[in-house]
């Protein structure tokens, strides 16, 4: 699972039992083409965790089927980062990166009745800007609105992810949001209505199909029905007996989904990874020593881990950066061969023989429970002595990235968009940089990045990689799939998400 800024992650939930309980009383799911005339009418998704309600603001983007159904966005941004008309049916951004010039759809309406225009996208830009946990990403924004149909916002300077911003952007009723109780029922102006009366918060939600939705006809599902269910055994039989159309998978149970006859749709978008995000040694200072962080990187054997642990289902890789991304190296050899006599020397030569002791975070039942004693075993032999933070539970983010722990281990998944990853992962005030430390190599080559369009950046990208790659701010283990299965009934599109996490909602057709 990714996550990462991206609101992408709700909060963990244990509401296990409650969808296990929905799906034994569930009569009307899996019809996604089932109807008379083989007209498509219901589609029931599955979602491994919870939603934190329905603020345009704390929307992720990792499983956000809700989320896509009910809100717009100015522009999306397609698999490759690249930004794509929405409820903007043209845009000019500047050369610069300082701002955009947005043309607004004709017609379009919330479903309270209020107009999309112009002044509604300024209030969801100035709303964006004072709540929830990216409201830094909005609140330097300036928004003018020449005429009804024309938003012009501007930025004090470069900012390279002006795009990925507005694709992050939720549009929301200027009267729902100036309300003050944004959990009610939301209203946007999305494909789909939330349908109140058939929806249990934190068990099911419905959602009905909104005809005079501007692109309505790639929304196929009279019917959208979306079911929290935690426990991956429960997934796993609610596809088997046609409960759920589709739902997100791990390697534990693709065996099983694929002798059951479900489709399975492959996208390897992650990578997993320790982050040593004190590589200046400010709270562990061993970790200061590139030495250190080298032999942590060496005693780990790639291959093993790709065969046995991920059941061939995964690559052995040297990078973060996802393949085809401007920042991806394709002919990058792995400087940290598996080899613990070397680690146990590079140990030595930092003058940490003798080792030290790193408590490592990690979140329970997020594919990382067989790889955690993996961790702790292999950084063993060169005396490095784990002491395992285990989270759970609604705080398990927030505790992670809170920067008590500087060595998160997680599975990140990665952009299309590169210059993204660069500034979560490695700018100081990325969100998975959890101990916030600045670099003036990576700040030299960000400035040049920042001022020019992302195909003229890669050579800097590249170069930042090489960087993180010698001076070893990450130990990736392997790069992963995200797995998701479907049954036939319904054909899923190849992924658009630009966080390569898993088809997005048009995906479904």
């Amino acid at each position: 699972m990714r996550r990462t800024s991206r609101p992408l992650l709700a909060a963990i939930t244990t509401t296990t039992l409650v969808a296990l309980a929905t799906l034994s009383g569930c009569t009307d799911a899996g019809t996604g083409s089932g109807a008379a005339g083989g007209g498509k009418t219901t589609l029931t998704l599955g979602m491994t965790q919870d939603i934190q309600g329905w603020d345009p603001t704390s929307q992720p983007s990792y499983q956000g089927w809700a989320s896509s159904a009910v809100y717009d966005s100015p522009i999306r941004c397609d698999a490759t980062g690249k930004p794509q008309p929405y409820a903007a049916e043209s845009f000019t951004f500047k050369p610069d990166n300082t701002g955009v010039t947005l043309h607004l759809r004709q017609g379009m309406k919330f479903s309270d009745g209020t107009p999309v225009d112009a002044a509604a996208v300024k209030a969801s830009v100035e709303y964006a800007g004072k709540h929830g946990g990216s409201a830094a990403r909005f609140e330097r924004m300036k928004v003018a609105t020449p005429d009804d149909l024309t938003v012009v916002i501007t930025y004090p300077e470069a900012n390279p992810l002006l795009s990925a911003r507005l694709c992050e952007l939720r549009l929301a009723s200027p009267k729902y949001t100036a309300a003050g109780d944004t959990n009610k029922a939301p209203v946007g102006s999305g494909p789909y209505t939330l349908d109140a009366s058939a929806t249990t918060a934190g068990s099911q939600y419905t959602f009905v199909k909104n005809d005079r939705y501007w692109d309505s006809k790639s929304y196929p599902y009279k019917k959208l029905v979306i079911k929290v269910i935690t426990n991956e055994t429960a997934t796993i039989n609610a596809l088997k007996t046609g409960q759920l159309d589709g739902s997100l998978i791990t390697q534990a149970t693709y065996n099983q989904a694929e002798g059951a006859g479900l489709k399975i749709v492959a996208q390897k978008s992650q990578v997993t990874r320790l982050l040593i995000t004190d590589h200046l040694g400010k709270k562990v200072p061993a970790l200061g020593d590139v030495n250190v962080r080298r032999a942590m990187n060496m005693v780990f054997d790639k291959e093993a881990l790709a065969k046995n642990l991920y059941r061939g289902l995964a690559t052995p890789t040297a990078q973060i950066f996802r393949t085809g991304s401007d920042a991806y190296i394709d002919d990058l050899k792995d400087p940290y061969p598996f080899d613990v006599e070397a680690a146990k020397k590079l140990m030595a030569k930092a003058g940490y023989a003798e080792g030290f002791t790193l408590e490592i975070p990690y979140m329970q039942g997020q594919g990382l429970d067989a790889l955690m004693p993996v961790i702790k075993q292999q950084l063993s032999l060169i005396n490095i002595k784990v002491k395992q933070k285990t989270l759970s539970g609604p705080n398990a983010i927030s505790e992670l990235l809170s920067g008590k722990y500087p060595v998160p281990f997680w599975q990140l998944g990665n952009f299309g968009d590169s210059r993204l990853d660069i500034a979560d992962y490695l700018l100081p005030d990325g969100i998975w940089n959890v101990s916030h430390q600045e670099d003036a190599t990576v700040n030299k080559h960000w400035k040049k990045i920042s001022t020019v369009a992302a195909e003229k950046s890669a050579e800097d990208q590249q170069a930042i990689n090489r960087y993180v790659v010698d001076q070893a701010w990450f130990v990736p283990l392997a790069a992963t799939s995200m797995f998701y299965a479907h049954n036939a009934d319904i054909d899923v599109r190849p992924a658009n998400d630009s966080d390569g996490l898993h088809p997005v909602l048009r995906d479904f057709q």
